[in-house]
């Protein structure tokens, strides 16, 4: 270490280890790059070049979120190779409901002292994620704040920005009565409802490697499987069907996020059980004692996106899902206005 870092490393920041571990992640990084991105990590800011020929009226999307209280897990499990995925789906998905394309995302990692190989895994899991989105990983943040996290801790969060054409901007304008309400499956919890699922976790007894009930898979890896990003399903279809509304099923579940792409004069049905619920959600609504309304409400329940269509599109739309390998139902029609000012029902 030369005598210019000796004061910072004294306050518990080691800045040529950070160097080294920028050298260690470039690979993982060039492994996302995508058309327009025109320099490598390192610089103060990440450079995109707008390709101008696909686009008539470019409009940009963007996004930020965290993972939430599902970190905590990777710690108690440590295993942090996949919380990065759940990092860069949270926002892609958010914005691929507009019907804009990832260009790129930036991540933003804070620590007490970094433990490189838990930095490494983190960006590994954040670099497939990009990878499932096609966008790029084209610059972030890696901060170490001593004092500020416990030891082994740390936090994240992202920022995605994404383009579409302002005549292909999907915001639920389109969509009429009778149109058909596509449910798209979830991979599992995805990334929100930890502090509860947390709380169960610890009066339930289980630990990481027991099997987790239903399943032949282990608790931690049940509990940490990533967030679905649904980037091919989308851009697939979007190609030659018109898709008139998308939803995010991510806090605040069915009840809370549907309404946001239907306009006044305009409610949804759902037929509940219309869909395969993973057995993840049947444990945590036993363990918690809850109905499927309160359920609904948290969790998205083994639907992680919507996408609403056209009756005549609805069979094939499903069938192309799954094609893809991701399992659709239709799950429910679109009404007009309901009574006592819900916008969604549930018929169960």
């Amino acid at each position: 270490m030369t005598r210019r870092g000796e004061a910072y490393q004294q306050a518990g920041v080691d800045t040529e280890k950070a160097g080294r571990f920028v050298e260690s992640i470039k690979s993982m990084v060039a492994q996302t790059h995508v058309k327009g991105v025109i320099n490598d990590i390192g610089g103060f800011g990440g450079l995109f070049k707008l390709d101008m020929n696909e686009l008539q009226e470019p409009v940009l999307v963007a996004s930020t979120d965290g993972v939430g209280t599902k970190l905590k897990l990777a710690f108690l499990f440590d295993r942090h190779d996949t919380i990065g995925i759940d990092l860069v789906a949270m926002s892609v998905n958010d914005v691929l409901v507009q019907g804009a394309k990832p260009l790129f995302f930036l991540d933003y990692l804070a620590t007490g002292k970094l433990d490189t190989r838990q930095g490494e895994e983190i960006v590994k899991g954040v670099a497939q994620g990009c990878i499932q989105a096609g966008c790029a990983l084209l610059g972030g943040e890696t901060a170490e704040m001593p004092d500020f996290y416990p030891p082994g801790e740390y936090d994240l969060s992202g920022f995605c920005v994404g383009v579409v054409d302002d005549s292909r901007i999907v915001d639920g304008g389109e969509i009429r009565r009778d149109d058909v309400i596509i449910g798209l499956a979830s991979s599992g919890l995805h990334s929100n409802g930890f502090s509860l699922v947390r709380k169960l976790l610890t009066q339930s007894g289980l630990k990481g490697e027991d099997i987790f009930p239903g399943t032949s898979s282990e608790v931690r890896e049940v509990l940490l499987q990533p967030t679905r990003i649904y980037t091919a399903e989308v851009k697939g279809l979007m190609r030659d069907i018109r898709i008139k509304g998308m939803a995010h099923i991510t806090g605040g579940g069915f009840y809370d996020n549907i309404p946001r792409i239907l306009h006044r004069g305009l409610g949804a049905r759902i037929n509940f059980g219309s869909w395969d619920i993973p057995p993840v959600m049947h444990w945590v609504r036993e363990q918690g004692r809850m109905n499927w309304e309160d359920m609904l409400q948290i969790f998205n329940c083994g639907i992680g996106y919507v996408m609403v269509v056209s009756p005549g599109d609805s069979e094939e739309v499903c069938s192309r899902l799954a094609g893809m390998g991701c399992p659709a139902w239709e799950i429910g029609r679109i009404t007009g206005a309901l009574a006592d000012g819900d916008t969604v029902v549930m018929d169960f």
